[in-house]
């Protein structure tokens, strides 16, 4: 069987992707033959090498664009990475239904340490890390390939909001999270309460989710949780060198920025 025919076969089980270890425990052949093969297909755009040892299948139907939907090919990536991750940011958002923003880059979460991006040919993939991972909040989902892990609404919510200075500022994000809002339930948030460890980032939550007029219940949750312990004046953007100062809502959030939906 050649690197070809394995390929084919692959794709008559919807599979998308494949490791060089897969390759060469299923043909038998020595390691420069099967790369040979394999630098012939990337020639031909056939396949792309993501990451070193592992390829992506490009079939008829997704040439013109070069490249595959990432929910086709993200769980086999990761089982080779022996890596936790989730789909999440503007990524989760568009499964969310809050396609507001519409951006050619995946956007994904992972355990540290973190991950090199991919930036090669027409995949642009950013990779952000966390130290504090946990298991709630992330979805299964399904796509031909099978499952795929995305955040929740509400983490998706509070990922974009925890990391908005390097995603284009709360602006840009302002009408997806309006958008996510109305996917919200209160399972999703008393979920995230049990765990998420940023008390400024749910402060912002909160504050944000009143703004753009989300279920009253919703903010509701999280005061009632903040009021469990102390918490302090935060910025509604954070900028280094400046002070929130005094703030007069239940929050605590100061407003240094003006809002702007583009919706």
């Amino acid at each position: 069987m050649t690197v070809a025919d394995y390929i084919k076969q692959c794709l008559s089980v919807e599979e998308y992707s494949f490791s060089l270890t897969e390759l060469q425990t299923e043909l038998d052949k020595s390691e420069a033959s099967i790369k040979s093969e394999l630098s012939r297909l990337i020639e031909k755009k056939t396949i792309v090498n993501l990451r070193k040892g592992f390829y992506l299948i490009i079939p008829p139907r997704y040439s013109k664009q070069g490249q595959v939907p990432i929910q086709l090919y993200i769980e086999k990536l990761f089982k080779y990475l022996n890596r936790n991750y989730y789909l999440g940011f503007y990524s989760a958002a568009k499964f969310h239904g809050a396609s507001h923003q519409q951006t050619q880059r995946d956007y994904l979460m992972t355990k540290k340490p973190k991950l090199i991006d991919i930036k090669k040919n027409t995949f642009d993939i950013r990779f952000f890390t966390t130290s504090k991972w946990s298991n709630k909040n992330i979805l299964d989902r399904k796509s031909d390939a099978g499952i795929f892990k995305i955040s929740s609404p509400a983490l998706t919510a509070v990922d974009l909001i925890h990391h908005q200075t390097k995603l284009g500022g709360l602006n840009r994000m302002l009408a997806i999270l309006e958008e996510l809002a109305e996917e919200l339930n209160q399972n999703d948030i008393a979920e995230l309460l049990t765990w998420y460890p940023n008390k400024s980032t749910l402060q912002r939550f909160g504050f944000l989710l009143e703004e753009v007029g989300a279920d009253e219940n919703f903010s509701n949750q999280i005061k009632k949780h903040l009021k469990k312990s102390k918490f302090f004046p935060v910025l509604l953007s954070p900028k280094t060198g400046q002070n929130p100062g005094a703030v007069d809502n239940f929050w605590k959030v100061a407003i240094n920025i003006k809002l702007e939906s583009d919706l």
